[in-house]
């Protein structure tokens, strides 16, 4: 019944551990109250039910479900929450938007969207669907504070898939720490201020849902999983929307490019830089989409100047984003051989920039 309450529909068939770290999760943690004022009176119908039940319902209103890329033990589901009323989502930047991912409503309407902005080093994305009067949560531009009572919302294990509602958490705020801190246990390639959780919230889905505080704004978005191969230590916790804040705004706004600027001519070859003027040699392009993966790197080139490696991800030349080889290459078509190219990289979980130069 409890399940139920907070708007998650069970299947058995997702198994009995699955079951175990849910109910746990909504079980051992409640939000000791909403506000910092009283505890609610025992009275059926308090202030206090009538209060989380609203905000409950306002956090789900601006949730979505999101639909991509998958497959390889991979899900191809994560969620997100809308930012703006012109249909801007922030989401988690994973292998989910390698391509152009479909977003579901709280009522169950469906959009294509597209990705309009993308931070790398803060595991965020922005998508836009075309749609307007949506609602949405206002980011706090302050951290909370620790034992602040917080709900999570998110599509933890996909069980929405249309109108239903987004899962629903409570929890408090368990710690705020650095999480580079743990570099060399958690690999991601984010390594700033953490919220930690004290809820089970980081399960499969639920990267890029949101952390609501009881005044109804987005103190923080839900991250990647992260577990200690090692040891087996799973971290459950939020990137602040203090920290994100900035980044979103600039995606909103137009200030951050990231989509090839189709206003730049294409240059004839001779005068265009390519893979090979700077010294790189891609992996095999065998695929519709081929990620820009760096397979060698040639001595005394700019490449090898930057210390490109192989294995490298190419994520962006510039501010466009790289979501292919055939993108790579045409972008570096647009681009004078003359000129230096600025490269963002995924190095295992480390996010670098190196500046060729010819």
């Amino acid at each position: 019944m409890m399940i139920r309450a907070c708007g998650l529909a069970v299947g058995w068939g997702f198994g009995v551990a699955w079951l175990t770290r849910v109910v746990l999760s909504l079980l051992l943690v409640s939000i000791p109250s909403l506000s910092r004022g009283d505890q609610p009176d025992s009275g059926g119908g308090s202030n206090y039910e009538q209060d989380l039940g609203a905000l409950v319902r306002r956090a789900q209103a601006s949730a979505v479900k999101i639909y991509g890329a998958g497959g390889g033990g991979l899900v191809a589901y994560q969620s997100g929450f809308l930012v703006s009323p012109l249909g801007h989502v922030a989401t988690a930047w994973s292998h989910v938007l390698d391509v152009e991912p479909v977003v579901v409503l709280d009522d169950g309407r469906r959009f294509p969207s597209k990705i309009v902005g993308f931070e790398p080093r803060l595991d965020l994305a922005v998508l836009k669907i075309e749609a307007e009067e949506l609602p949405y949560l206002e980011l706090a531009p302050e951290l909370p504070e620790l034992a602040d009572p917080i709900l999570a919302i998110s599509n933890l294990f996909g069980i929405a898939s249309g109108d239903e509602p987004a899962s629903v958490m409570k929890g408090a705020i368990a710690a705020i720490t650095r999480l580079d801190a743990r570099r060399g246990t958690f690999k991601t390639p984010y390594t700033g201020t953490v919220l930690i959780l004290d809820l089970v919230a980081n399960n499969p889905g639920a990267a890029g849902g949101a952390v609501i505080a009881a005044d109804g704004r987005a103190v923080g978005m839900l991250g990647k999983e992260l577990r200690d191969a090692s040891a087996g230590v799973w971290l459950n916790y939020a990137l602040p929307s203090q920290v994100l804040r900035e980044a979103i705004a600039n995606i909103v706004a137009g200030r951050a490019v990231v989509a090839t600027d189709n206003s730049l001519p294409v240059l004839p070859r001779e005068r265009s830089h390519n893979p090979t003027t700077l010294g790189l040699s891609l992996i095999p392009n065998v695929l519709e989409i081929t990620p820009a993966f760096v397979d060698r790197v040639l001595p005394s080139t700019p490449a090898a100047r930057a210390d490109i490696r192989a294995d490298d991800l190419i994520l962006l030349v510039g501010n466009t984003r790289i979501d292919s080889q055939r993108t790579f290459i045409e972008t570096l078509r647009r681009i004078d051989r003359r000129d230096p190219v600025v490269l963002t990289l995924q190095r295992g979980p480390r996010i670098v920039s190196a500046r060729l130069e010819p």
